[in-house]
């Protein structure tokens, strides 16, 4: 059984998979301050209330755009049983990441253009609603060609109640029309139709930049908000960075 575990800012993704399956999936909050200890006592206790013991764990794979964390976590994961595999550009990816320095690139977003690339055989666009807003190209015959990163919807949102007297955080879901007529409203219109137009412009540079063509897989945690409102046919895939994971495991198996 593999277990995958993918840190990022705002949180950790991991799940356990085995006989061409994943058994069980899980979201948490990072918390930098967490020791090892503390995460494997969250890790041990997911594990047994879904009825999947640790000693089943024979793999584990590890992507952390979090540095600090990515000892802690490599400790965590060791005791339950097993060293990870820790993400990086010297894998075996089954594609090429060539941009100026590949190891500037995050590990989550070669992970998304691993299972991005493995999904769609071809040319493809990965737009990741994180903690950022990322978009990572991929072209044919399995090329990581390069990123572009705008701020994540709840990151605007902060930022615009943080630098504004009048202005308050409201939930981050469309309104039923562009012209606000109240404060809440308004700011959603800004908000989300803002960045769907955002996603479509840089999808539409980035395709033509590729050729012209371009499949498009979204991600991360508003990704299930905002694929319905892009006016194009998406592969949403929630757990993306997790399948890519696994796919780099199943090409290193050690």
């Amino acid at each position: 059984m593999l277990l995958a575990v993918s840190v990022g800012n705002s949180h950790i993704t991991f799940g356990v998979f085995e006989d061409g399956a994943w058994i069980r999936r899980w979201r948490i909050q990072t918390v930098h301050a967490k020791t090892s200890d503390e995460y494997l006592v969250v890790f041990r206790t997911l594990l047994e209330a879904a009825t999947v013991p640790a000693g089943r764990i024979t793999s584990a794979i590890l992507s952390s755009v979090v540095p600090p964390l990515a000892s802690t976590m490599i400790e965590a994961i060791r005791e339950l049983g097993r060293a990870p595999l820790l993400l990086t550009p010297a894998l075996d990816l089954g594609l090429r990441i060539t941009t100026e320095n590949p190891a500037e690139v995050g590990a989550d977003l070669v992970a998304n253009a691993v299972a991005a690339y493995d999904r769609f055989h071809g040319n493809c666009i990965v737009v990741d609603f994180g903690t950022a807003l990322s978009f990572t190209a991929v072209a044919a015959p399995g090329e990581l060609r390069g990123v572009a990163i705008a701020p994540g919807l709840t990151s605007a949102m902060e930022s615009l109640a943080r630098n504004t007297a009048q202005l308050s955080a409201v939930p981050l879901a469309p309104p039923p029309v562009a012209v606000g007529r109240n404060s809440m409203h308004s700011i959603q219109a800004g908000i989300m139709f803002g960045y769907v137009g955002l996603v479509g412009e840089i999808i539409r540079r980035m395709r033509a930049e590729l050729g012209g063509n371009a499949d498009v897989a979204v991600t991360g945690g508003q990704s299930q908000i905002m694929a319905p409102l892009l006016g194009e046919k998406v592969l949403h895939e929630q757990w993306l960075t997790l399948e890519g994971l696994r796919i780099i495991a199943e090409r290193n198996a050690r």
